[in-house]
Parts: structure tokens; C-alpha cells; sequence
């Protein structure tokens, strides 16, 4: 399959992914409105290109309270967000102190119990429909966390181990490592959890290893059938990360890798690539893609803090000029409605039902600003 792409032009690829994607989701394209809530940027791995963690002897590290996390959420509440997205850092407890003394004051022994109560409070305080990206997750933290959030993510990022190796992005990143994040992949699938996990794409990965990396991902879909969305997200260069001399990936680099993320996934499966990581984005809708991901109007991207958020109604204008209509969605994906009982906590159907209407869209549909 990846010599068969390789050998096509990319308008032979865009084209034969943006068939597949306009018989399948049509002329919209979608996108969630969030408040993004890093909950901690401490972590035990160290990727190469990371500008979110920060070290724990910096000022900069940091866990947020609980009252932290209400106040960043009502003010999301408060600008039309539906979705609160918590991301954070994997496991530092297991490596440094002051995450261990962080968490102990707190309550807690373990990042994802103290996730898991947040998630709660969110619940028990706004209106607002949590999804997690916790990184690689045990059985016992998927259960956990499952009852409290209606969605959850992780990106596989790649199943290249040659960028485990020394010198290489992901080396001494445990949870890293392509099996760990396969395993997480799999064990969301056995729990019915809808799941966004993705590509990033330029680290140093071959065009067969992103290839493979597609073929994992759907081959954990056909056995579960809960990967709602993948991202194909580019590397961004950042001033203060070791990658900070690498090539960036070419606007045909991401082109044709999303139109083979059409091809070979699923096409229930929403495909997804970042709008402010690129001038270009536009030019995405071109190569098959029919969501532009979590925007939010009241915090940065705290993974790309140099790159804003773009304001929705541009964007909603800019789609429209290409002939496509924006909407906003839920964090959770019509699909799972009609199987809530399996995909979704019993806690969440009133509040997802109330959220959603008739077609599974969000009802409140807002194309106000972004940050």
C-alpha cells in the first residue's frame, strides 16, 4: 500500500480521499468548541519536541487546584465551550518529587485519581462534557476515568521504534515506546470508550512508517469500532526544544498524508488536521479532511502556545468560500449516540442528549471568536 501511494501524483490521492469523504460526511466540515485545561506540565518523558512540559526545578511546573480548574472552566462555560479537553502530562509522579508532594497535598498518589476527580467536579459544577488526554492508561485508569468524561484521546504519534534510539525524539520516553501506546489504543477499544488518537507527522518517521501507523489505528478500530477521529498533525518547530533545527513537513508532506489517512481509515472515522498550525488549512479540505479539531475561545493552545487559535468566524467564512458549511459538534461523535448505551457512561446520556440535536451536532451552535 505505501509503494502504491508513493507512485501516485497527489492529485491523484487527494482526489480519490475527498470522493471518499464527500459520500460519506458530505459538504460540512465540524469542529468542537473547548476549553483547554492543562491540568499538569510535569512528565516523565522528555520528547525532543515538546515545548508543553516544563521541568519540575522550573517555576513554570506546575498542578492546578481545583479551583484553578473551575474557574478555567466556567469561563469556558461562560463563552459557549461545550467540551473541556484536560491535557497533561504522563506519569511524573513515577519520576519526580515534587510531582509525588504536588499530588500528596492534594489527596492523591496518582495523576490519573486525581484526573479522575476533576473530571467529577467539571461534572458536578458546569455544564460542560469533559474528554481526557491522559497518554498511556492502564485498565484500571480506563475504568476510572470512563464514568466521568465522554470521550477520551491519545496519539499514537507513530509505531516507528528506530525513534526510541538514542539521539532520536522519542528516546527514554517510556510511554513513548510504540507498544505501550498501541496497548492503550487496544485496551480503550475492549472498554467502548470513543477515542481521538492521531499521526505527528515530520519527527523523523519514513512514509512507510506513517503508512504502518495508519494501518494500526484501523486495525484497533476493526476490532472495537471506537476510534472516532485521527488527527494528522505536523511537527511545529519551537525555539526552546531540542528539535528546534529540524525541518519542519511540507504543506505536500501533509497533503498527501491525510489523503492516505482518508484512504485507508474507516470512513466513519472523522479525519482531522490542526487549522493553526498552517496558513495553508484551507488547502486541507482538499485532501479529505472533515474537522478541524477542538478550538477554543478563551485559552491558547497550551501545545502550540505560538500558534493562535483562528477566529471562527474567518474560518466559517473561509469554508464556506470553498464550499463547505462550519458546525460546531460535541466531544463525543454522533455515531456513539445510537450505542450510548455501550460507548457512553450512564451519567452522561442526559447531558449529551441535552447538548446534542436531532442530527448529533451540537443544538447551541456558536461561531463567535476564538482566543
Amino acid at each position: 500500500m505505501a509503494e502504491t501511494f508513493r507512485n501516485w501524483t497527489t492529485g491523484e490521492l487527494t482526489a480519490r480521499a475527498c470522493d471518499i469523504r464527500d459520500r460519506h460526511w458530505g459538504r460540512t466540515v465540524t469542529y468542537s468548541r473547548k476549553v483547554f485545561v492543562p491540568l499538569t506540565n510535569m512528565c516523565r518523558d522528555t520528547c525532543g519536541y515538546c515545548t508543553f512540559v516544563k521541568h519540575p526545578e522550573t517555576p513554570e511546573a506546575n498542578i492546578l487546584t481545583p479551583d484553578e480548574v473551575l474557574a478555567m472552566a466556567r469561563r469556558g462555560e461562560a463563552k459557549g465551550c461545550k467540551e473541556l479537553l484536560f491535557s497533561l502530562g504522563e506519569k511524573p509522579e513515577l519520576r519526580y518529587d515534587k510531582a509525588r508532594d504536588g499530588l500528596r497535598r492534594l489527596g492523591h498518589a496518582r495523576m490519573t485519581d486525581y484526573l479522575r476527580d476533576m473530571c467529577r467536579l467539571v461534572l458536578d459544577e458546569t455544564g460542560l462534557l469533559p474528554h481526557v488526554n491522559a497518554g498511556t492508561l492502564a485498565d484500571d485508569e480506563i475504568d476510572a476515568l470512563r464514568p466521568v468524561s465522554a470521550s477520551m484521546g491519545m496519539m499514537l504519534e507513530t509505531v516507528s521504534r528506530r525513534l526510541t534510539r538514542k539521539g532520536q525524539p522519542h528516546y527514554a520516553c517510556p510511554d513513548k515506546t510504540p507498544v505501550q501506546r498501541l496497548r492503550t489504543l487496544d485496551r480503550a477499544g475492549q472498554k467502548q470508550v470513543p477515542f481521538t488518537t492521531g499521526l505527528l507527522i515530520g519527527i523523523g518517521e519514513t512514509w512507510d512508517e506513517r503508512i504502518d501507523a495508519l494501518h494500526a489505528i484501523e486495525a484497533a478500530h476493526r476490532r472495537h469500532g471506537h476510534v472516532q477521529e485521527v488527527i494528522v498533525q505536523n511537527f511545529q518547530r519551537k525555539p526552546d526544544i531540542a528539535m528546534a533545527r529540524h525541518p519542519e513537513p511540507t504543506l505536500d508532506d501533509m497533503l498527501r498524508t491525510i489523503a492516505a489517512a482518508r484512504i485507508i481509515l474507516s470512513p466513519e472515522i472523522s479525519l482531522q488536521a490542526p487549522p493553526n498550525l498552517s496558513k495553508r488549512h484551507i488547502d486541507y479540505l482538499n485532501a479529505g479532511i472533515n474537522d478541524w479539531g477542538g478550538i477554543s475561545p478563551v485559552t491558547i493552545d497550551f501545545i502550540n502556545p505560538q500558534h493562535d487559535w483562528p477566529e471562527i468566524r474567518q474560518l466559517s467564512a473561509s469554508c464556506a468560500a470553498a464550499g463547505f458549511t462550519l458546525q460546531e459538534r460535541l466531544t463525543v461523535y454522533p455515531r456513539f449516540f445510537a450505542n450510548r448505551d455501550d460507548f457512553i457512561a450512564p451519567a452522561l446520556h442526559i447531558r449529551v442528549a441535552a447538548m446534542s440535536r436531532p442530527d448529533g451536532l451540537a443544538r447551541e451552535q456558536c461561531l463567535e471568536a476564538g482566543a
